[in-house]
């Protein structure tokens, strides 16, 4: 396809991708709501579902978060009695992050939400439809350089703009 300055918005991946990305976004950001976390909240909970007592550290690797913002977002998670915080029997200058009983029932919620707003958005397609769309947006992801799991800050210029 050639690019043209005259593109309908309507007929626009960019558009298109944008639209359905803010929109993706307020409705997570709502669903989230009931429950009292945010969507970076919630990828710290996720987080610590899935190892036993990470470092903030090692929390802050994975998810692409600050130190200074993942202390930040820990000390939010702690005041909601979401999370603690205990000695790093491995290293006793660092700290671990456990879910607390309310952290793991936040999360399971949670999740039971965020899946159902899922299946709400899939209603219109097909599994082999899906699927393939699925196969798309990740092959634009990567050409983006946004493999993973969470939303990555960019460092960088985009690589067309530079020059």
């Amino acid at each position: 396809m050639e690019a043209s300055s005259r593109v309908r918005p309507a007929e626009s991946l960019a558009f298109r991708l944008s639209q359905l990305g803010w929109s993706q976004a307020r409705l997570f950001r709502e669903s989230l709501e009931p429950y009292g976390v945010d969507p970076r909240e919630f990828a710290v909970l996720r987080a610590l579902s899935a190892a036993e007592g990470p470092s903030q550290r090692a929390v802050c690797t994975a998810l692409g978060i600050t130190p200074s913002r993942m202390v930040a977002v820990v000390d939010s998670l702690e005041a909601k009695g979401l999370v603690e915080r205990r000695q790093n029997l491995q290293d006793r200058r660092a700290r671990a992050v456990y879910l607390t009983d309310a952290g793991g029932r936040t999360l399971a919620g949670v999740i039971d939400r965020v899946a159902k707003v899922e299946q709400w958005l899939s209603e219109p397609l097909v599994d082999s439809e899906r699927e393939a769309l699925l196969g798309l947006l990740r092959r634009l992801a990567d050409h983006m350089g946004l493999g993973g799991e969470v939303h990555p800050a960019v460092d960088s210029p985009w690589p067309w703009l530079e020059g």
